[in-house]
């Protein structure tokens, strides 16, 4: 542990000088070395770790810095860094990158970049089945892209409950056919399928009729609460597109500077809360947020503005308060804020 026992330490310390003196060290040697061992009481870090720390974080700045985009995605892919995910994907997108949904013919079982194109992997997508999301990628690089939803099921074996989900999730859109369409058709071909023995990586099939069916509306709205269903968070739009008003504020993270010692408001969705207990034992939070345009605001909310305006997990936040400078950086000291309605789902209307 970083922290020891200051009172361990002055229990050796006889036994330190009588073996420092039993070997014949000098006094002044033997008094210096446990002045520093005894700084190591408060507080240690070791240096080699702190080295290797050091290189580490260099290298993650010039990657970060050079190859941002490949960067992001190697980050998804180790499951690591303190954020959410859609953090990082916001990240990638600020630094140019296309976010795309998961595609059966395009992703691998992890994130993959092609060019400024990010292809999301069947990993995010989270109750599709494991086996099922290493297979798709391993038939592809097998057997060539898939060709139709038939095609898709017989050479995979998928069930109806996870062809569903790929569908939902977008991972046919190459189809050019739309989602509900497709629902349609998967329930029709696995119902006519399913006292059938298709074998996975099975080729040959018989091409059905495909149903006529009447022009089915389709909703962007639909499209994102499918994906934060799915993948607990939108990626075709952002969670801006959800809310009920088309006010954002009357400042930017870019503009925060400018509004220093000024009352301001902006819209921005809650990304991470630390809380920390005053001298006074009450209980306050720093919080970091996302504005429209996918910047960081930082936010500093005392125990009296929380007990007023709790904060009620991630969502998007009308902030009210005063611009504060520190070191250059602005910050908002919230006074008060609260959460914004959102789009009713129309899946369920």
């Amino acid at each position: 542990g970083k922290y020891r026992d200051a009172s361990h330490l002055g229990e050796i310390e006889d036994k330190y000088f009588l073996n420092c003196k039993e070997r014949g060290y000098p006094d002044e040697l033997a008094k210096e070395v446990w002045r520093q061992m005894k700084s190591f009481a408060g507080y240690s870090f070791n240096k080699a770790h702190s080295a290797s720390f050091a290189v580490e974080s260099y290298q993650s700045l010039f990657l970060k810095t050079y190859y941002p985009l490949e960067f992001i995605v190697s980050v998804l892919n180790n499951y690591g860094g303190f954020y959410s995910r859609e953090v990082y994907i916001n990240e990638a997108r600020k630094a140019g990158g296309n976010i795309c949904l998961p595609c059966v013919n395009k992703s691998s079982f992890a994130t993959s970049i092609e060019g400024k194109d990010i292809y999301l992997g069947f990993d995010c997508l989270l109750n599709l089945d494991s086996s099922l999301a290493h297979l798709i990628a391993e038939e592809r690089m097998r057997n060539g892209d898939y060709l139709s939803l038939e095609n898709f099921n017989l050479r995979t074996s998928a069930g109806l409950e996870q062809i569903i989900i790929l569908i939902r999730s977008g991972a046919f859109r190459f189809l050019g056919v739309g989602k509900k369409e497709l629902l349609w058709e998967a329930h029709l071909l696995l119902n006519k399928n399913k006292n059938s023995a298709a074998q996975p990586g099975q080729l040959f099939f018989n091409n059905a009729a495909r149903l006529q069916l009447p022009v089915l509306i389709s909703d962007k709205l639909e499209d994102l609460y499918d994906e934060i269903e799915l993948m607990g968070f939108p990626v075709s739009g952002s969670v801006f597109d959800l809310a009920k008003s088309n006010y954002r504020g009357n400042v930017t993270a870019k503009t925060l500077a400018a509004s220093c010692g000024r009352i301001v408001r902006v819209v921005a969705f809650l990304v991470v809360t630390k809380p920390v207990r005053t001298k006074n034992g009450g209980l306050m939070k720093f919080g970091t947020f996302i504005d429209v345009n996918g910047d960081f605001i930082d936010t500093l909310h005392f125990s009296q503005s929380l007990r007023k305006s709790p904060l009620r997990g991630k969502g998007l936040y009308l902030l009210e308060g005063k611009v504060l400078m520190d070191y250059g950086s602005p910050s908002i000291e919230v006074r008060r804020c609260a959460m914004m309605p959102l789009k009713p789902d129309p899946r369920s209307v």
